[in-house]
């Protein structure tokens, strides 16, 4: 009988990098000049948003009655309104309410979202999924816009009012992608298992269906920010969120409507944040569906 042979013990050992070795590459590798470009575009938004103070060169609300709608100069970089406010100290400072009520609108969406696309997901074809679902089928029956007006109108006129307007509108688009990623990670065989060895459904919903469903929503949750700027942005144009003397993005463009022509830089100048904004959260947010493919 021959016996076996020990194991070598100078063989080379193959060591697996961890797993946030292997996310850097991945993000490394799928790093593009755009991607760049965008994280620094939301970069300065943070900081505008949470120190203005730093940047602004002027009081955004104090008003200067002979230096009325002035063109871009040295002395105010972005122009003049037409009270006499420095147009770049009150983009700066509309930065943070318009980042905080996006924040609001995208926070109320995921989580109220998420839960209802978990449960529904989790207990699928049965009576609570159906009466759930019925309820998103509402939601998204009913325009995005007419939605968020209705509901400011009830609550009130206010940006945190349209914030949390534009993320009851949202509750429907979280719902149905969490509800779909249940679904598919329910067929899986590892989830199976979970059932076979007794898991309960709430530890089947915390430990292994949500930590699996998480990379697309968060995805579709940066993606949503940007929309939601955009949204809370145009109530506010359409005077269902904060009114003058407000900062507020939307407020700025409202009330450069009436001089496009004569000061075009009133509607300009907070239009291009708006856009610059949206359009760097769609960039990160497809950057962060990049990532979890390639995961």
């Amino acid at each position: 009988m021959t016996a076996l042979a020990p194991p070598e013990l100078d063989d080379p050992v193959i060591v697996a990098p961890g797993r946030a070795r292997t996310a850097w590459r991945v993000a490394r590798r799928r790093l593009t000049p755009a991607t760049v470009a965008a994280a620094a575009v939301l970069l300065l938004i943070l900081v505008a948003a949470v120190a203005p103070g730093l940047l602004s060169t002027h009081d955004p609300y104090l008003p200067h009655p002979d230096e009325v709608l002035l063109a871009p100069s040295g002395r105010y970089w972005l122009g003049t309104d037409y009270l006499g406010r420095d147009i770049y100290s009150r983009v700066l400072h509309g930065t943070g309410m318009s980042v905080l009520s996006a924040f609001i609108a995208v926070v109320i969406g995921l989580v109220v979202g998420s839960a209802i696309g978990l449960i529904g997901g989790h207990y699928a074809n049965r009576p609570i999924d159906v009466v759930l679902m019925r309820f998103v089928d509402t939601l998204l029956a009913i325009p995005g816009l007419l939605l968020s007006m209705a509901i400011v109108v009830a609550l009130g006129f206010s940006t945190v009012n349209a914030a949390i307007a534009v993320g009851v509108s949202a509750i429907a688009v979280f719902a149905r992608l969490m509800r779909s990623e249940v679904l598919r990670i329910t067929g899986l065989p590892y989830l199976e298992a979970a059932r076979l060895v007794g898991a309960r459904s709430r530890s089947l919903i915390l430990s292994h269906i949500l930590p699996n469903a998480w990379s697309s929503v968060l995805a579709l949750s940066v993606l949503q920010f940007g929309a939601a700027i955009l949204s809370i942005a145009a109530l506010a144009f359409l005077g269902y969120g904060d009114s003058p003397p407000s900062p507020e993005w939307g407020v700025q463009v409202s009330e450069g409507k009436n001089y496009v022509f004569s000061a075009p830089w009133m509607v300009a100048v907070p239009s291009v944040a708006i856009v610059l904004t949206v359009l760097a959260f769609n960039r990160l947010s497809a950057f962060v569906k990049e990532l979890s493919t390639d995961d």
